[in-house]
């Protein structure tokens, strides 16, 4: 059995594809124990697929000089992960339309595909929808990863087959490292300038959350979640100059490994986090997380864990005082647990879907 893994790994910066490759290997591994996975990311592309733009796909696809088509076909399936959240165009039409081909000829080639658990739009484009639909039509299995996920399928013409969660609740559960109380993660796509937030309002909340903490006599450990890369918006430069800012009132950690991260966390008292995964990553753990949320993709999903404190930066007035009165609510490492918990029954729906594919 081999599966071609797409848009996850072990390599990638971002921890969050990371966990999506880990745990789509615990996840399969547990249908099919013997597979062998090999993985595919933008940091990890094969020789046979040339990505650079939508149109070298498309001119490989014609002439077959790099053997795109004989690569895929040495598959038994295609795992499409997606990052997680880029089955949609808010992230540039090049990398949407990049995907989906991938996917697409994946298909011709007689793999089965299965869009693997993930968000599911938005598509603010015409050119957009027509590739969802094309690739959720052509899809073997679809899973969504919260009901707003699964609603946009429908209305593509392609209910999915099962709703579930994150792939993260799939990883084994970490070793603790050293006690630690406040992890924050501070995203550096947020600080920068960018179309999702407006980046001076989140860095005076981050600024103030900060402080705060530190008035009320919280020890606050800074945790960069996507480590450093020739990528501006890795969260590393920002978490070493708010860490010389606040000169030494805070600890910084930049995790070496997913391992490390899960580990760290797992050690914490409470996460506060601009990165999703940063967020699932501790709840998968059972630890408490606020999420300071960009984009539609949070809410729905946590709110599946019956888990409620996620802060829209887009909504809220004082985000910093919202996160804040979040992070001092009631039953947080009790209701953090059952949370967990949630997130391993949605996801072991997945497992008698796969049984009976190929």
């Amino acid at each position: 059995m081999r599966i071609l893994v797409a848009w996850a790994g072990d390599v990638s910066p971002n921890l969050g594809v990371r966990a999506l490759g880990r745990g789509s290997a615990d996840l399969l591994r547990s249908v099919w124990p013997d597979a062998h996975l090999e993985f595919m990311d933008f940091g990890a592309r094969p020789a046979a697929v040339p990505w650079g733009r939508p149109r070298s796909l498309v001119r490989e696809r014609v002439t077959g000089r790099d053997g795109m088509m004989q690569w895929l076909r040495g598959f038994d399936l295609l795992w499409d992960t997606r990052s997680g959240d880029s089955f949609a165009d808010i992230y540039g039409a090049d990398r949407h339309a990049k995907m989906s081909l991938v996917h697409e000829f994946a298909a011709q080639a007689g793999v089965p595909a299965v869009l693997a658990p993930q968000t599911i739009g938005p598509f603010a484009t015409t050119r957009g929808r027509l590739l969802a639909r094309r690739n959720l039509r052509r899809s073997r299995l679809v899973f969504a990863r919260d009901p707003i996920s699964a609603g946009a399928a429908a209305s593509l013409g392609r209910p999915v087959d099962e709703t579930t969660t994150d792939l993260v609740f799939g990883i084994a559960q970490p070793t603790p490292d050293r006690r630690r109380d406040v992890l924050l993660n501070v995203s550096g796509l947020l600080w920068r300038a960018s179309d999702h937030v407006d980046a001076d309002a989140y860095r005076r909340s981050v600024r103030a959350i900060v402080s705060r903490l530190l008035d009320d006599g919280r020890s606050v450990t800074l945790l960069p979640h996507v480590l450093d890369s020739g990528d501006p918006d890795n969260d590393v430069p920002v978490s070493r100059a708010l860490h010389d800012e606040f000169e030494g009132r805070v600890d910084l950690h930049i995790p070496e490994s997913l391992e490390d991260a899960r580990a760290t966390i797992a050690a914490s008292s409470l996460l506060i986090g601009a990165r999703m995964h940063a967020c699932l990553n501790a709840l998968s753990t059972g630890v408490p997380a606020v999420a300071m949320a960009y984009s539609r993709k949070f809410l729905p999903l946590m709110a599946e864990l019956d888990w409620p404190h996620v802060v829209s930066l887009a909504e809220s007035d004082d985000a910093a005082s919202d996160v804040l009165s979040a992070a001092a609510s009631t039953g947080l490492a009790d209701r953090a647990t059952a949370a967990r918990a949630r997130g391993q029954e949605l996801l072991s729906r997945v497992r008698p879907h796969l049984a009976g594919i190929v």
